[in-house]
């Protein structure tokens, strides 16, 4: 599956964030997630494996540490999000209690 328009910009948008390609702060990370958090919840859909490809093509990532995180990073929120999708619960508004 080719990577949408909104994840590219996502993308670009980590890599603007992200001051030393050479390695991830914890803040960085959490912001990262976010932002595939967010993705996955406006039903942008990726493949994790794309996504470590647009990094490793994308030039100014030289480390592959770093890319390596942030394609664990994009599964995980993934894999999560997948996880409790069928746990989350719609709400009655016509109950009465």
């Amino acid at each position: 599956m080719p990577l949408t328009n909104p994840v590219i910009i996502k993308l670009n948008e980590i890599t603007t964030f992200v001051q030393d390609k050479s390695k991830l702060t914890e803040i960085e990370v959490e912001e990262i997630k976010k932002i595939f958090r967010g993705l996955i919840e406006k039903g942008e859909r990726y493949d994790v494996d794309e996504i470590e490809f647009w990094f490793e093509n994308e030039g100014s990532w030289k480390i592959k540490e770093p890319r390596v995180r942030i394609t664990n990073l994009s599964g995980y929120v993934q894999d999560k999000y997948q996880q409790t999708a069928h746990l989350r619960i719609i709400p009655d508004d016509n109950c009465g209690c």
